[in-house]
């Protein structure tokens, strides 16, 4: 029998409308690119790339309470990736679970919004996230639980596509599949790009939708900067019949929408200079008008 849950307030609220996620997305481009301002520098490529994903999960896929992060009926949706925070900041802020106040204190001390997700620190943080090869490994052992407890939640865990290196990710998606673990949601991104370099120099993984549906996952690939496409990836893997984990495999471009950073050399970890950010905050409002750096007037 499934446990009767207390429904949040934004479960009853009208379905989001495509245009409404998009405008989401966008918001939570320039949360993040505020934040990475404060600090000059950061995962910024990351928030970017990643930031329709995160709008059609808090926008739409996600059950959450704002107002009580702790919910016992919430999804759970695990940042394995922490160095990802300045986009889950930004995706929190938006969704109302994060006073946009705190923006300015990103990175500072005694913030609630450190550089690396840590979740004894920031609402809406499920995990401490950035030891990569972990976060599914929580998230098999959580989705176990809830399915003990005849709960009816999902877990969604976000991965760069770096951890497909680690061994224990693999162990999990085997474990995963054994368990019938048809509550959680793995999200790749893959943008290949890790610390070291291109993932398909350092350690190529494709082909990566054959290599996970071997494993006994449900997979979708798509174009993770289409916001669209992503959405109805998500609803094909939540109606998926049957008792298979599920996985999206969401290829996204680092610095989705600020032109000059999208064609950076080094894009896993920025530094932005001073006069930059208006740019970049000008390419996210006015992407066929905002000057780029450098170039001729």
């Amino acid at each position: 029998m499934t446990a009767v849950l207390e429904r949040p307030p934004q479960a009853d609220a009208a379905p989001a409308t495509l245009a409404a996620l998009q405008q989401r997305a966008q918001r939570i481009r320039r949360l993040a690119v505020r934040m990475g301002e404060v600090q000059g520098q950061g995962y910024v490529g990351q928030a970017l790339g990643i930031a329709d994903v995160l709008a059609a999960l808090y926008g739409e896929f996600l059950q959450y309470d704002p107002a009580e992060p702790k919910w016992e009926g919430r999804d759970r949706f695990l940042l394995s990736c922490g160095h990802y925070a300045i986009a889950l900041y930004a995706a929190l802020i938006e969704a109302g679970v994060i006073p946009e106040a705190e923006l300015d204190t990103y990175g500072s001390d005694d913030s609630r919004l450190p550089m690396s997700g840590m979740a004894q620190y920031t609402p809406g943080m499920e995990i401490s996230g950035g030891s990569l090869g972990q976060g599914l490994t929580i998230a098999v052992g959580m989705a176990l639980g809830l399915k003990q407890k005849a709960s009816d939640r999902w877990v969604v865990n976000l991965m760069g596509d770096g951890e497909l290196d680690e061994g224990s990710t693999w162990e999990a998606a085997q474990a995963a599949a054994h368990h019938g673990l048809s509550n959680l949601l793995a999200i790749v991104d893959a943008n290949n790009m890790q610390a070291d370099g291109p993932c398909s120099g350092v350690m190529r993984y494709e082909p990566l939708a054959d290599k996970w549906a071997a494993f006994g996952w449900i997979v979708r690939r798509v174009d993770g900067n289409d916001l669209a496409a992503v959405r109805q990836a998500l609803a094909a893997l939540r109606a998926a019949p049957g008792s298979a984990p599920r996985i999206l495999i969401a290829d996204t471009k680092l610095g989705r929408g600020v032109p000059f950073l999208e064609s950076r050399d080094k894009a896993h970890f920025i530094r932005v200079e001073a006069e930059e950010w208006a740019l970049a905050l000008a390419a996210l409002d006015t992407p066929a008008q905002a000057p780029v750096p450098g170039a001729a007037a």
